[in-house]
């Protein structure tokens, strides 16, 4: 598939789903984009971006979406803005705002599922806990220097705490500027994000219960593997019965 009013892709089982699947991303730099492209592309149906940040124009080399004119723009308006270009049949929303303890529950529960396309570790963990409590799954991604990870966080299935427990000490995790990002890592691991969504949506997804993959790539020697997780018996974000508080923390890799 070809995006929005083309033939469906033949290796894509049951892609009449996508059309009717409704995707939030949270988060339209790094990751969001070329996930948010690989999702249009495949035929879903309806992406709504969240994002309260401006586009930077050192944003442009690795944000597919923002043009020089856009410096200065709310980022998801930007992005909405070069999917309705490029796809102009798909129905999108943006929120130039956060998803946060006021409204996560809310946009969670709108979607069939969720991509976590953010910079903050501690918001990664927040959106995981908020997966857990509606039930509405959620990729997780991140990336750092050369390295990139992926996770779906399916309900019943375990959640980045079963993974990680607790987010590390914010002066633990360097900034862009410290240990800079480059672009096409930042796709890869995007598009990885978008697969494990597409592969749920158009319920090609096979796994066993109470277990999960990580997705681990490696940009430096063009390998990936693949780590089995199980579900924490005694996980605390296994436990979620109401949505936590939202995480304040400096931003620690604006992809």
């Amino acid at each position: 598939m070809h995006g929005h009013g083309t033939d469906h892709h033949p290796r894509i089982p049951h892609a009449s789903r996508l059309e009717g699947a409704r995707v939030l991303l949270v988060g339209a730099g790094g990751l969001g984009c070329p996930a948010s492209l690989a999702l249009a592309q495949a035929g879903v149906g309806h992406l709504t971006l969240a994002d309260p940040d401006r586009v930077d124009v050192t944003n442009l080399p690795r944000q597919l979406w923002h043009r020089p004119p856009d410096v200065g723009r709310n980022k998801a308006e930007s992005a909405a803005a070069g999917l309705a270009r490029a796809f102009p049949g798909l129905s999108t929303e943006a929120l130039p705002e956060r998803v946060d303890a006021s409204n996560a529950e809310g946009l969670f529960r709108a979607h069939d599922a969720v991509i976590d396309a953010t910079d903050g570790v501690a918001t990664k963990f927040f959106l995981s806990d908020v997966a857990v409590l509606t039930g509405v799954p959620l990729v997780y991604g991140g990336v750092l220097r050369m390295q990139g990870q992926a996770m779906r966080v399916d309900p019943g299935g375990p959640c980045l705490r079963c993974l990680y427990e607790a987010p590390p000490p914010a002066d633990a995790v360097p900034t862009c500027a410290q240990a800079g990002v480059l672009g096409s890592m930042v796709g890869l691991v995007g598009g990885v994000q978008a697969l494990l969504a597409l592969e749920l949506l158009s319920g090609a997804a096979r796994g066993v219960p109470g277990e999960a993959t990580l997705h681990v790539l490696d940009g430096v020697t063009l390998t990936g593997r693949r780590t089995r997780v199980a579900r924490a018996p005694d996980c605390e974000g296994c436990r979620v019965t109401a949505v936590p508080a939202y995480p304040e923390e400096a931003e620690a890799c604006a992809t």
